[in-house]
């Protein structure tokens, strides 16, 4: 299998310590992290709460992985990601959401970019750590494609 390559994650789009009123408005806060990397134009956004709003984007343990619809295709500028944690945790249709992983891409790049979340998810150790950690740089350790030990 070939070498995964590491997820499109800016610095920026890093926020450990986010606070929510609700699960539109952590999607919000994901998508307009986004948009402050340049990755998306602002009318992604809306396109990711109708998302959610057809589909829960909740995949377990705490974890959601807000994307746009097809039709918010074309205001993507680039693949990306967005990191927040919400250590207060926010509603997710009745289940406690405490990591939101944004996801913007271009074309079909949502397929690869989900797919290397899923792996790295399901870790239980990896997933564990996503969701206490308050240190950027080990949100970038533990979101690269885990080396062939």
């Amino acid at each position: 299998m070939p070498d995964a390559a590491p997820l499109p994650l800016d610095p920026r789009a890093i926020r450990l310590d986010a606070e929510a009123g609700s699960r539109d408005d952590a999607i919000r806060q994901c998508g307009e992290t986004l948009l402050a990397v340049g990755a998306i134009d602002e009318a992604y956004i809306a396109t990711m709460i109708e998302r959610e709003r057809s589909i829960s984007t909740y995949v377990g343990e705490g974890v959601a992985i807000p994307h746009g619809t097809l039709a918010g295709k074309d205001a993507v500028h680039h693949d990306a990601i967005s990191v927040l944690r919400f250590p207060g945790g926010v509603d997710w249709d009745g289940e406690p959401v405490v990591l939101c992983v944004g996801i913007a891409a271009r074309d079909d790049g949502h397929v690869r970019l989900l797919s290397e979340l899923a792996q790295i998810l399901l870790d239980p150790e990896r997933a564990k750590a996503l969701r206490e950690t308050a240190d950027a740089a080990e949100v970038f350790r533990l979101l690269q494609p885990a080396a062939d030990e």
